[in-house]
């Protein structure tokens, strides 16, 4: 663990690494709020006993919308905490499919991300398998 973090020390100092760490455990801050907020308003959605037919509608959609919005949440939430996880083995800023280092850039855009944008764009065009983790 300890080469890993000299490893990239050379490519990301100290401090921009906590820079990045700050951004992500705010943006995990905020995330978990609101996934908390929108399950809450689902279920006051699904207690509401409308009987008019649009009234029915109107709230089904609006469940359906809070679901789907919790949902992206909770998976952006879950790439926030990997990033997190990634900073504590001293594996941030590498891409989990080649190990190239991911453009400063890239991280300054999207710190959560995995991929280096050639990995990225294999796996939207389909020539790459999401690794887990």
């Amino acid at each position: 663990m300890t080469t890993k973090i000299n490893h990239l020390s050379k490519d990301m100092d100290k401090k921009k690494l906590e820079g990045f760490k700050k951004r992500l455990e705010e943006r995990q801050q905020v995330l978990r709020k609101t996934v908390s907020r929108t399950e809450e308003d689902g279920r006051i959605a699904d207690q509401d006993t409308a009987q008019d037919i649009a009234d029915r509608a109107a709230s089904s959609y609006t469940k359906e919308f809070l679901f789907a919005q919790s949902n992206n949440d909770r998976q952006l939430l879950a790439m926030v905490e990997t990033a997190l996880q990634r900073i504590r083995e001293g594996e941030f800023g590498e891409c989990v499919n080649c190990g190239n280092e991911i453009n400063a850039k890239r991280l300054e855009a999207v710190p959560w991300t995995r991929y280096c944008i050639a990995c990225q764009e294999k796996l939207e065009n389909g020539q790459l398998e999401e690794v887990e983790e």
